[in-house]
């Protein structure tokens, strides 16, 4: 393995989520992680601005864009995946296991248009399978529990974890969505907290709170292993799981849950236009008992 990509990381304050520009010096062949698809939910007006800044980056700094990487099929922001990839014509790919996503949350959607074998994904990627991006490369670690399909990517000494870990003040990802399993995300983060200890995480998401003002996103294994209050160094996987389960009982879905799970288990592909010519998203009511 040659020397440390360059990261430029792009925060959404609409929903707290970190996109990535990842790059290699030598070669200026780059990737784009878990880019963000602008999305008002009152008016349902979509943009593309936050995706155009990673992009103007991209080409200010003259890069080859090989890749488009999501780490998992978000439940909290629309995916820019297909934008991107029609702008740029670089692959977007995700974990082979987005498959068993799909079946869960298309049958719930009803998306008769949801392309077979997870089609509307150019790279279904194993776990252990390696991406070159110039001289580097790019590992796939399968790293599920917060969704079956999660993965991280590790190039050098720096990882991108998804959601499966947050900031040490902050604990890990929830366990509870469809396909979810709180003792499979505890043995995931145990093979992350496995690698060196001066291995840079990179996260998806952060959540400021009582103890810090600002928004953070870069910590270390060391850090996780000494400092996160779910998943420190001493708490078994039983205490976990308990206390995780339990956490997740009483949270509520996210707020863009329903519109962000149709687009993104397509690729960020929005739905098709109908006859007169809009697009539309699909919320399934649930009925309470006697109504």
């Amino acid at each position: 393995m040659s020397s440390s990509p360059h990261i430029q990381s792009f925060f959404d304050p609409a929903t707290n989520t970190i996109s990535y520009l990842v790059a290699d010096p030598a070669s200026r062949q780059a990737a784009i992680i878990d880019p963000v698809l602008d999305y008002d939910p009152a008016s349902g007006r979509i943009s593309t601005c936050s995706a155009q800044r990673i992009l103007d980056a991209a080409r200010a700094d003259d890069l080859q864009l090989a890749y488009i990487l999501e780490t998992h099929a978000h439940a909290d922001h629309l995916s820019a995946a297909d934008w991107l990839r029609q702008q740029t014509a670089a692959p977007v790919a995700i974990g082979e296991h987005i498959r068993q996503v799909q079946e869960i949350f298309g049958d719930l959607f009803h998306l008769q248009d949801l392309t077979a074998d997870a089609g509307d994904f150019d790279l279904l990627l194993q776990d252990g399978q390696i991406l070159p991006l110039g001289t580097l490369q790019i590992e796939v670690l399968h790293t599920p529990g917060h969704t079956p399909a999660c993965v991280s990517y590790q190039m050098g000494d720096v990882v991108f974890v998804g959601d499966t870990l947050f900031m040490p003040d902050y604990g890990t990802a929830r366990a509870d969505f469809p396909g979810g399993d709180a003792r499979r995300l505890y043995r995931s983060i145990q093979r992350l907290l496995a690698l060196p200890p001066s291995t840079r995480l990179f996260l998806c998401h952060d959540y400021t709170g009582s103890q810090r003002d600002r928004h953070l996103w870069e910590t270390t294994v060391a850090s996780q292993r000494e400092e996160n209050v779910h998943v420190r160094t001493g708490i078994s996987e039983q205490a976990f799981v308990a206390l995780r389960e339990q956490r997740d009982a009483g949270l509520a879905a996210p707020a863009l849950l329903l519109p962000s799970i149709q687009v993104n288990i397509r690729a960020g592909r929005l739905p098709p236009a109908e006859a007169n010519g809009t697009r539309y998203l699909k919320i399934p009511l649930r009925l309470s008992a006697g109504n």
